[in-house]
């Protein structure tokens, strides 16, 4: 038997029994489960994010569309001892620009029994990036979804869909993403994730809620279920190095330890370990599959010059250590009324190995994620067929969406031909589908853009001491002209 991926103490925080495990794709799928969720709270309910809008529409595709800040008003309503705290990173709202009036504290927030907070205890240019909720310590959703806006999409991700607009009418793109749900030791393990945060934050102890029954929303399958799953973080205020870069160690761990293929989803592609970690693989003849799916879409001056230009010269590095055309990195496109490609933003962070490893949540592969900001994964190692029979499913959902067709097709067809890419060639025929990153692999730089380490750093910096180096090579380079 192979040795175990997650190690508690090293790559996890903790590893805790879940009851229950669901993998919802897409914001719409999450969303309508946490009207559900929502309504069997009786004690409290912790909203932990690096954004939040009250005003988002949970369910935009139901005749009567439930808004968050109705249903979570509703259960106050309902419930005279529910508690609801929503911490949120503090500058989430400004950065967004869409969620500013959470510092107005009126209405819905002016609630005797509802707490925001915002969270500005973080080393300089870091930001709070985990994307929790839990309920009564006895369910949880963790992933890469925010409760605010431009996150809601379904599955079918169409370019000119009504439904998918901000609170303020104005449409975005298709996105795609995903979110686990966990009941369970595990899902008390999570709240107690929200509970230090929240000490940080505020100074407030808060006890945990003892659950009353387990809770499960009706009519949410299950994956899996009595099974264990880890959580690992990235916190760079952590007392320990390994407790500051639980999740990085994760990901290096679980790609060291795949033997048939991986397959990657990211909104960023920018951490040059991970991909010293990728190429050292694939210069070996015994290398898996590789299968990364990113986003090409880019917001703000950072995204398209430092993650953009970052993203392109790691494929080309890992290509030019590709010796057996093993890398296949690839981007979502659907087809709109005339025929044109548009394409999909990736949201999700995903890595999966075999049919053996899963781990989901808000850590992106780019260096902020490694040391800087908050983040939270949680993740399935197999234990016996039925757990490595979810991870193939979840894997054969995922490339079923993408290609616009069945998970009984990929799954046929990965029987078939036992193999990724055999699958990709044969399914990944229609209008809609992945297509290949057109790289100019001989041509062009590998290494990280000048200004990286400032913009896209992989642990805390000293503002002070960045300018004092930054006048000791000024001056340097003044004296060599007189040298």
């Amino acid at each position: 038997m192979a040795e175990s991926i997650i190690r508690s103490g090293w790559n996890a925080r903790c590893v805790s029994r879940a009851e229950n495990l669901s993998f919802l794709i897409d914001g719409a799928s999450y969303y309508a489960r946490l009207v559900d969720a929502f309504r069997l709270a009786r004690k409290e309910i912790w909203i932990i994010g690096w954004d939040f809008d009250p005003e988002i529409a949970l369910t935009p595709d139901r005749d009567n569309p439930h808004r968050l800040q109705d249903v979570l008003s509703e259960c106050l309503d309902a419930n005279p001892d529910l508690v609801i705290r929503v911490l949120v990173w503090a500058m989430g709202p400004v950065y967004s620009g869409k969620s500013l009036k959470l510092f107005r504290r009126k209405g819905w927030m002016a609630h005797p029994r509802v707490q925001v907070e915002f969270d500005g205890r973080h080393p300089f240019s870091a930001s709070h990036h985990q994307k929790i909720v839990c309920i009564d310590n006895a369910l949880a959703f963790i992933g890469g979804i925010d409760l605010t806006a431009r996150r809601w999409d379904d599955s079918r991700h169409a370019p000119d869909n009504p439904l998918r607009v901000s609170p303020d009418g104005k449409p975005y793109e298709p996105v795609h993403d995903i979110q686990a749900a966990v009941s369970g030791p595990a899902a008390a393990a999570i709240g107690d994730i929200a509970r230090r945060r929240w000490k940080r934050a505020t100074r407030q102890d808060v006890p945990p809620a003892m659950a009353e029954a387990s809770l499960w929303p009706a009519g949410l399958a299950v994956d899996v279920s009595d099974c264990d799953v880890a959580l690992s973080l990235t916190d760079p205020q952590a007392s320990t190095p390994t407790r500051r870069r639980q999740s990085i160690h994760l990901a290096h761990d679980a790609i060291r330890n795949a033997s048939r293929h991986i397959y990657i989803e990211a909104q960023y592609l920018a951490s040059f370990r991970i991909a010293d970690t990728l190429a050292a693989r694939l210069a070996r003849p015994d290398c898996p599959e590789i299968v990364i799916v990113v986003t090409r879409i880019s917001h703000g001056f950072v995204e398209k010059v430092m993650m953009g230009h970052n993203r392109d010269r790691l494929i080309r590095r890992l290509k030019q250590a590709d010796i057996g055309d093993k890398l296949w990195v690839m981007y979502a496109v659907v087809p709109d009324e005339d025929g044109q490609e548009q394409e999909i933003l990736v949201h999700s962070k995903l890595l999966m190995i075999d049919d053996r490893f899963v781990r989901l949540g808000s850590s992106n592969l780019n260096n902020r994620s490694e040391g800087l900001d908050s983040e939270a994964d949680i993740a399935l190692e197999a234990a016996n067929p039925a757990d490595s029979d979810a991870i193939a499913q979840l894997r054969h959902r995922l490339l079923a969406e993408h290609m616009a067709c069945s998970p009984e097709e990929v799954r046929e067809s990965y029987l078939r031909t036992g193999s990724l890419q055999g699958t990709l060639n044969e399914l990944n025929k229609g209008a809609r589908g992945l297509r290949h990153f057109d790289i100019d692999v001989a041509r062009g730089p590998v290494d990280a853009i000048p200004g990286t380490a400032i913009v896209d750093p992989r642990k805390p910096i000293r503002p002070l001491s960045v300018l004092g180096v930054g006048m000791r090579r000024a001056a340097s380079r003044v004296l060599g002209l007189f040298a």
